[in-house]
């Protein structure tokens, strides 16, 4: 690992202070997959980040007396409309996350905000309130509307409300699970404006069978083949029913980008995003479970019963859906390889915090590996599913280095854990507490 001193995260980040030199991506790759360990902490003999080490303290590589391989770094981002801050983390399909330091406005602008395809990009339509949408299966009533029809029959609603990637964390495993290697930065908090998906399901007549539903969208499979879909889940009618759970034609007070799935798309609040259809036009209502691409075997499913990890299990026996997505929290400002001024003792700290379908009870951070915590202020949320902001300030003992770690807790009394727990093949519901590292001095 080169011995750069910190991450464009500083240099992203308005409200920090001086900041170290930037690094390349592959270090600031290196810093995140390690959560907690920067640049500068290797510039002062600290160390490889603590992801890259085995139970014994030594990666695998450096035991058998080879080098280790660098890690693969984010790529540049370009992409019309969006901050180019963003981390490419794949193109076919499009996947960028966005660093913890551009979190920082309590409602995430469109700019900012993570994107997850899972096929190619459909056609743009020319005519948002032409686009249809259809409701069959399980109802007395299918349903065939338009956009402007769905404006003009229901009532809109407006919510700001977190959507967050399932394999969100990720990179935290060790072993190396497959996938999109996120960060914490599969995750936004927008406006969304829209029906309610309950509204539109009883408007067609829900049977005594309708236990489950089945989301499709207009996204061409990677292959090209129209056989396929690119993805199609679906979920219990019971959060199909929720208040908060939308069809949205607008984000934060704008028509919906295409890239976010417009014109038309779920927003199922609380659960893994692959959810949230994008370019929503079918919603089938089933007696049974949805068996669509992404429904079943290891996807988006996680261990009843922990198995060890790097394990080749196939998802048939003792998994389950990932259904609320755990608490987790991240420290927004200041951003991670930050330098602060000899006299900065009292370091102030804000962010954001959610817990999937429960309530953030407590935000806390350490600057000592966790020995003592110090809590912070929550804001009130706007709504349900919002994200809580959080602020604070820390006091430190002297100058030099130190990593802040930031851990929330959830109205059932659950926290973040040190590492990344119930490693899976397809590694979802990874949330390790979020560190970063500040140079005082």
């Amino acid at each position: 690992m080169r011995e750069e001193a910190v991450t464009r995260d500083a240099a992203s980040n308005d409200h920090s202070n001086s900041h170290i030199v930037e690094a390349p991506p592959t270090s600031r790759r290196s810093i995140l997959l390690g959560g907690s360990v920067a640049a500068i902490g290797v510039a002062a003999g600290l160390g490889a980040p603590l992801g890259s080490r085995s139970h014994g303290g030594m990666s695998s590589a450096s035991a058998q007396g080879a080098p280790p391989a660098a890690p693969k770094g984010p790529q540049p981002f370009d992409y019309p409309g969006k901050d180019k801050g963003l981390a490419l983390l794949g193109d076919r399909p499009l996947v960028a996350e966005t660093p913890e330091s551009l979190l920082d406005d309590d409602t995430t602008p469109v700019s900012k905000f993570f994107i997850r395809n899972n096929g190619q990009l459909p056609e743009e339509t020319k005519d948002a309130d032409a686009w249809s949408l259809k409701i069959e299966g399980e109802v007395d009533k299918p349903l065939t509307l338009t956009l402007g029809e769905l404006k003009k029959r229901f009532t809109a609603h407006n919510f700001r409300m977190v959507l967050e990637c399932g394999g969100n964390g990720r990179s935290f495993y060790q072993p190396a699970a497959r996938g999109n290697q996120w960060t914490n930065g599969g995750a936004g908090c927008a406006e969304w404006t829209g029906v309610r998906l309950a509204d539109v399901l009883k408007a067609a007549g829900l049977k005594d069978s309708a236990k489950f539903t089945g989301h499709f969208g207009a996204d061409p499979h990677l292959s090209g083949d129209t056989t396929k879909d690119a993805i199609s889940r679906g979920m219990p009618i019971e959060k199909a029913l929720e208040p908060h759970s939308l069809i949205v034609w607008a984000m934060n007070g704008e028509p919906l980008p295409h890239i976010h799935g417009g014109p038309l798309r779920l927003v199922v609040p609380g659960w893994p995003a692959s959810l949230s259809s994008k370019w929503l036009n079918r919603i089938l209502v089933r007696a049974t479970p949805h068996d669509g691409q992404g429904m079943g075997g290891t996807s988006y499913r996680v261990p009843t019963v922990p198995i060890v990890p790097g394990s080749n299990a196939d998802g048939k026996t003792n998994f389950t859906d990932l259904t609320s997505m755990p608490v987790r929290a991240i420290i927004t400002a200041p951003a991670n390889g930050t330098r602060l001024p000899a006299a900065a003792r009292d370091v102030s700290l804000r962010g954001a915090a959610w817990a999937g379908d429960h309530e953030v009870a407590k935000v806390e951070v350490s600057s000592d590996g966790g020995q003592r915590w110090h809590a912070m202020t929550l804001a009130k949320p706007k709504n349900r599913y919002d994200w809580v902001r959080w602020t604070g300030s820390l006091k430190l003992p002297s100058e030099g280095y130190f990593e802040l770690w930031v851990k929330a807790t959830d109205s059932r009394g659950v926290a973040q854990p040190h590492v990344a727990t119930n490693w899976n093949p397809q590694g979802y519901g990874s949330n390790p507490m979020h560190r970063i590292a500040v140079l005082v001095g």
